[in-house]
């Protein structure tokens, strides 16, 4: 498993051609090839290259969700 800082996770944010990473209470997921995150970006209203954990909590679906993607490190503070 990869470790990752904020910083370089914000530089897998999609755009350009770079994969594009989330995080989710501490682990890093690979979502590049998620139809869901296309460009970088999921609904038009979150970016990879985030921690996107207090924005899932809040979203309508489940975390479970990210079972369907790669596990590929974890986020350190």
């Amino acid at each position: 498993m990869q470790i990752f800082t904020l910083y370089e996770l914000s530089l897998y944010d999609g755009k350009n051609g770079k994969p594009a990473y989330i995080a989710y209470q501490g682990k890093v997921y690979d979502v590049s090839k998620s139809w869901y995150w296309q460009n970088g970006m999921h609904q038009a209203l979150h970016a990879a290259g985030q921690d996107l954990t207090l924005s899932l909590n809040q979203a309508p679906h489940g975390a479970d969700l990210l079972q369907r993607v790669p596990l590929i490190g974890l986020l350190v503070e």
